[in-house]
């Protein structure tokens, strides 16, 4: 009797196909040369009786798990007729290692093609005929799930076992004796130098994973977990926030002035009012951005951001994402555009569309200095973490409620694994190096994007030069006036809708931007706007910056990695009409109530 190997990689329909050609006549038995049972089953192909062996779902021929060393050894100990490799079309690219693996024992061997369906919704296309002459064997689309293609599989597969020959187990053996040697010296060298206990004793991370993966109490400590980083932030930063600003103000005062003070006024006041009034408004808080980073480092690298995604993943499959979604919204909390990019990882281009869609509504680093000025400006200190906290809420609730409302556009089939790191602490060295690479991307941006938007914005405030700065006459006053009707329902001033404008360009540029128009940094910045803001305007205007649209860096990488205008355009206009959205709703709302 003749006998047929089942082999694949795990997860790719092989066990679907296997029960369903067999149907209920499938067995457990044991063979030569291996010490685990495997399923097979007779069955009757063109007339001849043969035998169906299904082997464990492998990565690689060539590794050293216990299931590739099952699959080695019923090779290397039993004579096979034919190889049936099963793979998933729509990861094709990744798995068609092992078939060329496969064909260098010389077995005869058939590609069956499965979750094709799958494929062809990906934008997938496989030419089975040139893939067929490239690899020396037949080719064949398939569905398991659905039973589509079985009659093309049947007839291949019946012609090669009619006329097939089994290889020699000498040459299997030779051609996989290599791996064998290897195999013998591993077993020598963990037998003699390391000690496995049958069971691993209850550890640090298993311990901590019952609590902090409950079903019911996971979230709302993760939550917790986020609050109390924010009360530590602001506890520990406020102090050298306010020690750079005093710092700055003070080389400005003794150092800066006397020094340009022989400049002509516009000259002068470009330098100092413009440039350096705007960026050291921004630098005064990189301390306070340095602790975030830092903060966020032990909690990455702890992998409990892992846990996150897993807690998460039941929730986000209801939206139309998964937990790999989350890992990268909280990956957009330092920088949206590397969140953007990791959305590689999948394979689904729904999943990977959505997922772009709602990234950018992470409250990023870019934002977060903004939302760190203003409610150091105008709230008191116990409610500063608070009402950073709930922009944090309000960024996770568009990002999901974005989710929700294009779901059903953005219909995805992959499925969700994720792997659960051991709990680590980072090292000192780590975090420091951490904190190190957020200066340097500060600076970085600082010496380009928020330069040249706090100049653009002298200019707008000082030009025609012939009417006060900053007053309604000049340009920047024209472009306030005309953003009115739009800005004006949602409290925001013309002030701050100029900062909105610049914001676009990089979020960085905001703070720096009204540190020009009022011609104020630092201490006298936030006092001018407390005097000329109350908390409700406050908040709805840093709500719209929130979430209005990405920054052109952001917009410039979904453009390129959807390969697709019209979802970038898509990805710009609905994160404005949702800002607006909100941002009155709240406005309005809280003056109805008498704030």
């Amino acid at each position: 009797m003749k006998r047929i190997a089942l082999l694949g990689m795990p997860n790719t329909g092989k066990s679907t196909f296997f029960n369903r050609i067999t149907g209920a006549s499938a067995r457990v038995g044991n063979w030569p040369g291996i010490t685990v049972d495997l399923l097979g089953a007779k069955v009757l192909l063109g007339g001849e009786m043969v035998e169906l062996v299904d082997l464990p779902g492998i990565y690689d021929l060539h590794g050293f798990s216990d299931d590739e060393q099952v699959v080695r050894h019923f090779l290397e100990n039993n004579v096979v007729d034919q190889v049936l490799i099963i793979l998933n079309t729509s990861q094709i690219e990744r798995q068609l290692s092992l078939v060329l693996q496969i064909k260098q024992l010389n077995l005869p061997s058939i590609l069956l093609l499965n979750m094709s369906d799958e494929a062809k919704k990906f934008g997938i296309t496989v030419d089975t005929k040139k893939l067929s002459e490239m690899l020396e064997m037949p080719v064949a689309l398939l569905s398991a799930k659905y039973g589509l293609g079985y009659k093309e599989a049947y007839q291949a597969i019946t012609k090669i076992v009619s006329s097939s020959k089994p290889v020699k187990l000498d040459k299997i053996r030779e051609m996989l004796s290599q791996d064998a040697k290897i195999e013998s010296t591993m077993e020598s060298v963990l037998k003699s130098a390391v000690q496995v206990p049958v069971q691993m004793s209850d550890n640090l991370t298993a311990r901590l994973d019952n609590a902090l993966l409950h079903p019911w109490l996971g979230l709302p400590i993760f939550f917790l977990v986020m609050f109390l980083l924010f009360q530590g932030i602001f506890f520990l930063g406020t102090p050298f926030q306010e020690g750079v600003a005093w710092i700055l103000g003070s080389f400005r005062e003794y150092a800066l002035d006397p020094l340009f003070s022989g400049l002509p006024g516009p000259i002068n006041g470009l330098l100092l009012d413009g440039i350096y009034n705007g960026v050291s408004t921004v630098a005064a808080f990189v301390p306070i951005i340095i602790l975030f980073f830092l903060f966020m480092a032990i909690v990455e690298d702890t992998g409990y951001l892992s846990r996150a995604a897993f807690l998460m993943d039941a929730l986000m499959s209801k939206l139309g994402l998964d937990g790999r979604s989350f890992v990268m919204i909280l990956m957009g909390f330092g920088c949206n555009v590397p969140a953007l990019m990791g959305t590689r990882v999948m394979r689904s281009r729904p999943l990977r569309l959505l997922s772009m869609l709602v990234i950018p509504f992470s409250l990023c680093s870019a934002r977060l200095q903004v939302f760190i000025f203003i409610t150091t400006a105008l709230f008191a200190p116990k409610a500063a973490p608070l009402v950073l906290f709930s922009l944090y809420l309000f960024s996770f609730g568009t990002a999901l409620l974005t989710a929700l409302i294009f779901k059903g556009r953005f219909k995805n089939t992959e499925p969700f694994i994720l792997e659960l790191p051991p709990y680590r602490f980072p090292t000192i060295r780590q975090m420091v190096l951490r904190g190190w690479h957020e200066v340097r991307h500060f600076l970085n941006r600082a010496s380009k994007f928020i330069i040249a938007g706090v100049v653009l914005v002298w200019l707008l405030t000082h030009f025609p030069s012939d009417v006060a700065p900053a007053s309604a006459q000049t340009w920047a006053g024209m472009i306030g006036h005309w953003m009115s009707p739009i800005l004006d329902p949602l409290g925001i001033n013309q002030q701050l809708a100029i900062a909105l404008i610049f914001g676009f360009v990089a979020k960085e540029i905001v703070i720096g931007s009204l540190a020009v128009i009022y011609g104020l940094d630092g201490t006298a910045l936030m006092g001018q706007m407390a005097h000329q803001l109350d908390w409700v305007q406050a908040y709805s205007f840093m709500l719209f910056t929130l979430i209005y649209t990405p920054c052109l860096s952001t917009i410039a990488t979904i453009r390129s990695e959807s390969k697709s205008l019209g979802f970038t355009v898509f990805s710009v206009v609905w994160p404005l009409c949702l800002a607006w959205i909100l941002s009155f709703a709240f406005y309005q709302g809280a003056r109805a109530l008498g704030y």
